[in-house]
């Protein structure tokens, strides 16, 4: 995984609530065994008219060019449903490092860290605010301080974050490479017993 600590970027909004892992990556594109491709679907069924790739909303966020970033702010309640891992595969791949949202489903929030995809609930109030900025508006994540600010007001929330899975994602870690990075550690403790 690639280090994470501060990331600055316009965002894209999705004030959608109770986005389940189903809209986010249909399971007929769940056939793949690695990480690869699962962008170019995210969203699919939201994203073309009948699936047809060459029919393409216009209304939809993210087919609206004004739109980019590596944040997507999210509606209440994102990555409900099935415990896919390949949601959080296809919003890396696609290009989202952050989701923000006033509420995660535990699983998604978990398989989201684990692959280096950080996920920053905020209060409702704070949520409701960043809805009010337009499409050049950016937002800070910085992982180090737990803070999110409204770059345009500076205005700023904490956030939570498991903080094995912030030093991982502060140090570019999965979880073999942590095993490896305190290897020493380990056989130290395997020699005093």
């Amino acid at each position: 995984m690639e280090k994470i600590n501060i990331i600055h970027s316009t965002f894209c909004p999705l004030p959608i609530e109770n986005i389940d892992t189903d809209q986010i990556i249909p399971a007929r594109f769940l056939k793949a065994t690695t990480k690869d491709g699962f962008g170019k679907n995210l969203f699919r069924d939201w994203k073309y008219e009948n699936d047809d790739e060459t029919k393409p909303k216009a209304e939809f966020i993210l087919n609206q060019p004004q739109y980019q970033g590596q944040i997507l702010v999210a509606g209440k309640n994102f990555g409900c449903g099935s415990s896919r891992e390949h949601a959080a595969w296809s919003l890396l791949d696609f290009g989202f490092n952050v989701i923000v949202s006033s509420f995660f489903a535990d699983i998604f929030k978990s398989n989201a860290l684990n692959n280096g995809v950080i996920p920053v609930q905020v209060s409702e109030p704070f949520l409701e605010k960043i809805f009010q900025f337009s499409h050049d508006a950016t937002l800070t994540i910085n992982l180090t301080e737990q803070k999110i600010t409204i770059d345009a007001t500076g205005e700023y929330e904490l956030f939570d974050i498991n903080n094995y899975k912030k030093n991982s994602l502060l140090n570019g870690y999965d979880d073999i490479d942590y095993l490896i990075s305190v290897k020493d550690e380990i056989k130290a403790f395997e020699n005093r017993y």
